[in-house]
């Protein structure tokens, strides 16, 4: 007979102190979802609404090419409305996205108490932590999701430090999908009229993170989320998903676009990769980049695996639309901070759609 989990602390316990995570929950045989991850009504996914998001991939190789201005311009294009797009030929290979897949099935496939030990609280090291949803003791109702973070500072200390079950594809995906990253933001920057140096751009993506989130099967996925309605708090997220899908992403209402207001799905792609606009752009270039609200669904048909690197500024960098836009545009939508201090705001709260943005948001009178 599957355990109850009616005991709010009993659940946190199995799922959290003992490693067991979501995963552990469904492992147990449990028939329904317990009632801490059921969502409010206005936060549930609706499958059966939603549409998807058909425009096809940007091709990166034609950004060496006599095609550059033209891909820049799909980029931009992507960036000012939904904030996502997906790449191709994008320098990472193929293989290397398939074994990162099987390594993050191999690393929640880990009996609890190997997982366990990676728990922020009692982890070997700061920067690795397991865990599970975003903030649970702020959450209304928690995410039904399991996740591994990996911050990186440098090879040496990644090859130590990771767990050794995916380090090392890991750091691969990382490593291979810098070049990319430079490229975007070169891009995205260069239609903004701005010239950045290598060094400068370094300031941008200056902090690095590779996650292994997994989404267990669920009983009741109508009544659940992956992850919540939020923006990343960075630069650009780079994101490979599996073959199941689950990703949603919301059309900004400000933009001149069908849909207007309405969810739509990012249908994985084979080979591509997912490159998603975070709130630094946004604040950067003073509101003209949207970085994007978005979700994931749950699935009872199969767990389902994401590998996002996460890109941004250093917690010790100061951040402010750059000069040049807000120049153009006669007035800063933004102020300037700490991104520590972002961050901390970022962490604090539950997801909660866009809201992170508030905290740097200059309201005109």
């Amino acid at each position: 007979m599957a355990p109850s989990f009616d005991n709010g602390s009993s659940l946190f316990n199995f799922v959290v102190r003992d490693g067991n995570g979501v995963k552990g929950i469904v492992d147990a045989g449990i028939s329904k979802v317990p009632q801490a991850y059921i969502q409010p009504l206005a936060e549930q996914i609706g499958k059966k609404n939603a549409s998807k998001h058909e425009l096809p991939p940007i091709d990166l190789s034609r950004l060496y090419g006599p095609d550059h201005d033209e891909v820049v311009k799909e980029i931009v294009r992507a960036a000012e409305t939904l904030g996502f797009f997906q790449v191709v030929n994008h320098g990472v290979p193929v293989e290397l996205l398939e074994s990162l897949k099987e390594a993050a099935h191999n690393f929640f496939g880990l009996p609890p108490e190997r997982k366990a030990v990676y728990r922020k609280e009692v982890s070997p090291t700061p920067l690795v932590k397991y865990g599970t949803s975003f903030v649970p003791e702020k959450e209304k109702a928690l995410e039904w999701k399991d996740y591994i973070s990996m911050a990186y500072t440098n090879d040496a200390e990644a090859l130590q430090h990771w767990p050794v079950e995916c380090r090392n594809v890991a750091l691969q995906y990382l490593n291979s999908s810098l070049e990319m990253v430079r490229k975007l933001v070169e891009a995205l920057m260069e239609n903004l009229g701005v010239e950045l140096h290598d060094s400068q751009i370094d300031i941008l993506i200056g902090k690095k993170m590779v996650n292994m989130n997994f989404y267990p099967t669920c009983p009741n996925p109508e009544l659940t989320v992956g992850v919540g309605r939020h923006s990343d708090m960075g630069t650009l997220t780079i994101l490979l998903q599996d073959g199941i899908g689950g990703l949603y992403v919301k059309v900004p209402e400000d933009v001149d676009m069908e849909k207007k207001g309405e969810w739509v799905e990012i249908p994985p792609i084979p080979g591509a990769l997912v490159i998603n606009i975070g709130d630094m752009l946004q604040i950067l270039s003073n509101g003209r980049y949207k970085s994007a609200e978005h979700r994931v669904r749950t699935t009872s048909t199969k767990s389902r695996v994401s590998i996002p690197i996460f890109t941004s500024p250093k917690p010790t960098d100061k951040i402010a639309p750059l000069p040049q836009v807000v120049e153009k545009d006669g007035v800063a939508r933004y102020r300037e901070f700490l991104f520590s201090d972002y961050m901390n705001s970022f962490f604090g709260n539950a997801h909660d759609g866009k809201k992170s943005l508030d905290f740097a948001q200059i309201n005109s009178a």
